[in-house]
């Protein structure tokens, strides 16, 4: 049955779902038209850099028959792709580290495999950095990935299938974030990204990481970048639910959102902190997108929660991160990793160092402090409904190869270390709330820029609906220039 015109690569996955019930397309035709994009704009981008095509057609025929018998999985016949640090069976989990080239994963993780249960097909897995400890999808197992809207720019990091979805190669990739790894990526490309409250998606089944649950390993989560936050929310609802072995008990029912109009939202836009430049242009896309919320009738008013001194926040934040993201590092490694921070004089790589070198009694009370952080979110979520933030520092930068811990991020005529780019993704990460990141406008020279809202914890369709209600205000996914074909 031919394509009939009413969807592309570039629509949502709700409407490829719809065209799939309404038989305009078959799952296989669906695929089949996928792959030949892949084929033709992939070797560009490097995205899809472990690909499982002929799993993929087999399940796009299993599709078929389900969807002739009137099946309403959500995602059955949608192509999407998985971010190589996420367990699929047979495939690897490298997260970009030499040492574990040729690793297979025994079994889907429980993210993958809800997915899958939802009737989605999954083309393969795309780019990671190293150790997921970059804003770029560059590594030794696979190489760089490179930014749609411009090749020479970074696609983001750790989930580099925003790459995959801005150049119309899959309708969702399932990512991972603890730095901003689904929404910085989103921002760089021009998506939607949606990191869930803590608890909300497993985060068993990841690499670094385990198998099995680890409630002393906060922050991390598992969420989708799309073509839209309606295609985020479907996602949410296929991954959201219990990890391993607390589904005897649990279940997860995430409350509907506040208010069902853009109007009734109230929303605190957050004052720039005085010691963190931001790129001018993505001020401007700030206040421009305060003054359209305003215009639509929203209450909009400056205003930061209640959290003290940022720079102590986010200080807690880096060295929490840190003691994480190092847990399997060599003691080698590690003792490098704290001489070349304390040396940068710099404070928050200070933070960085203590994180690396934490005590459990220092880990522990960090969360005691984390969980007053939450207290005071908690309050300020009584009388707000969204807290509305930049995403980044910057566009998406040039590729570079130079070491994260010697790297500057150039922000107009200010020179900041290049970590500090976390700013912003780690105000909702420390707390564990959801946020969602979203497209608001481009630079002079056609980059896109991204913002992103803080919603209340548990209540992660809040800053969803807010920003579908954005989307539907401004418009929608706009594509890549050198991949804009309609059609297929």
């Amino acid at each position: 049955m031919p394509l009939t015109g009413e969807i592309g690569p570039f629509s949502s996955a709700i409407a490829m779902r719809r065209a799939l019930k309404l038989k305009q397309i078959s799952a296989s035709e669906l695929l089949e038209l996928h792959l030949k994009r892949v084929a033709k704009f992939d070797a560009s981008l490097n995205s899809i850099v472990v690909k499982d095509f002929e799993r993929a057609q087999s399940a796009a025929r299993e599709a078929d028959k389900y969807l002739a018998a009137g099946d309403e999985r959500p995602l059955l016949g949608v192509p999407i792709t998985i971010k190589e640090s996420l367990d699929v069976e047979g495939l690897p989990s490298t997260a970009g580290v030499e040492a574990r080239r040729g690793h297979a994963a025994a079994r889907d993780s429980r993210t993958v495999a809800r997915i899958r249960a939802a009737g989605a097909v999954i083309l393969g897995k795309t780019n990671v950095c190293t150790w997921l400890a970059d804003y770029q999808s560059d590594n030794p197992v696979y190489g760089r990935t490179n930014n749609p809207w411009n090749l020479s720019r970074t696609s983001g990091g750790s989930s580099g299938g925003s790459a995959t979805v801005a150049a119309g190669l899959a309708a969702i990739d399932i990512g991972s974030d603890l730095g901003g790894s689904i929404r910085v990526p989103p921002a760089f490309c021009g998506l939607w990204g949606h990191r869930p409250s803590d608890t909300a998606v497993c985060s068993s089944g990841h690499f670094p990481g385990s198998d099995y649950p680890n409630v002393a390993v906060t922050m991390a989560i598992q969420g989708p970048q799309a073509r839209s936050a309606h295609d985020c929310e479907v996602a949410l609802d296929v991954m959201a639910g219990p990890d391993v072995g607390m589904d005897a008990a649990w279940k997860l029912n995430l409350p509907p959102a506040r208010h069902d109009n853009l109007r009734a939202f109230r929303i605190a836009a957050l004052p720039a902190p005085s010691w963190l430049p931001v790129d001018s242009q993505i001020v401007n896309a700030f206040a421009k997108t305060v003054e359209v919320l305003k215009q639509a009738g929203a209450t909009v008013q400056e205003l930061a929660p209640p959290l003290g001194d940022l720079r102590h926040y986010y200080a807690l934040f880096r060295s929490m991160m840190a003691a994480i993201v190092s847990v399997h590092w060599p003691a080698k490694l590690r003792e490098q990793g704290i001489d070349e921070k304390l040396s940068s004089g710099d404070e928050f790589m200070a933070a960085d160092a203590r994180g690396l070198n934490a005590t459990s009694a220092q880990y522990i009370q960090w969360h005691e402090l984390r969980e007053k952080y939450r207290c005071a979110w908690r309050s300020f979520f009584e009388q707000w409904d969204i807290l509305l933030t930049p995403m980044t520092l910057t566009p998406a930068f040039k590729h570079t190869s130079i070491p994260t811990i010697d790297r500057m991020l150039d922000v107009g005529s200010i020179q900041v270390p290049f970590d500090n780019m976390s700013f912003y993704p780690g105000l909702p990460t420390l707390a564990g709330h959801p946020a969602t990141a979203f497209p608001a406008g481009f630079t002079s020279d056609g980059l896109p820029i991204g913002l992103q809202a803080i919603g209340p914890f548990l209540e992660d369709r809040t800053p969803l609906r807010f920003a579908q209600f954005y989307e539907d205000l401004t418009g929608g996914f706009r594509q890549p220039t050198d991949f804009a074909a309609n059609t297929f």
